[in-house]
């Protein structure tokens, strides 16, 4: 069917980053993903998943009850009736933020929906991935997130920070990956160099397990 999404989960949580974490947020979760970043905790989206028609992922929604709304993954762009979900969960009253894996195109998404927008840093394998055309679409409200493994990844992140101006741009959040790379060092290593960038913690990694489902 031409309005049908393929849906891994859909659950109310505390948003655990970006700018908005901490906020009670429904994650909607679809399925698939065409990279194999190293240390990801989401493989479960990759396969399987339901197919679900637009108007009964509406409803889901609405059930919930939380207005601030997230279309995750996997990749949510592989889909292409993904901005067709944003853009109807817009009309509905929702704030609806998107994290995506910067290899998808990110222009037929509603000016109103919020990108928060990974660029993958060498220790994720993926960096090649990378569609730095992007950036041309996204907003100064928007984000851009880098996970970092090690000193190398936060070398070759201050790089792209410079040549595409990237803080002077949007806002842009720096995570270390989750058991490889400390918090503390990543805290010290920037305010060291005096970048105006966010310190991005996964909350929900400490709140319950860090592989726990629908959370």
């Amino acid at each position: 069917m031409s309005d049908t999404l393929i849906i891994t989960e859909i659950y109310a949580s505390i948003q655990g980053e970006s700018s908005y974490a901490g906020l009670p947020c429904t994650f909607v979760r679809l399925t698939g993903c065409p990279l194999r970043c190293r240390w990801c905790d989401t493989t479960y989206g990759f396969y399987g998943g339901t197919e679900t028609s637009l108007s009964d992922i509406l409803s889901s929604v609405k059930k919930l009850g939380v207005s601030l709304v997230e279309l995750t993954g996997g990749e949510p762009l592989a889909q292409k009736n993904c901005p067709s979900l944003a853009k109807a969960l817009i009309d509905e009253g929702h704030k609806v933020l998107i994290e995506t894996g910067g290899s998808e195109d990110v222009s037929s998404l509603d000016p109103n929906v919020h990108i928060i927008m990974d660029i993958k840093c060498p220790g994720s394998q993926m960096h090649e991935k990378n569609r730095w055309e992007n950036l041309n679409h996204l907003k100064p409200t928007d984000e851009i997130k880098m996970v970092l493994a090690d000193r190398a990844d936060f070398e070759w992140a201050m790089l792209k920070i410079k040549e595409h101006r990237l803080t002077e741009r949007f806002k842009v959040l720096l995570s270390p990956a989750f058991g490889l790379l400390k918090p503390k060092d990543l805290a010290e290593w920037i305010v060291a160099e005096k970048l105006d960038v966010r310190l991005n913690l996964q909350q929900h990694k400490y709140i319950w397990h860090p592989r726990a489902k629908g959370v």
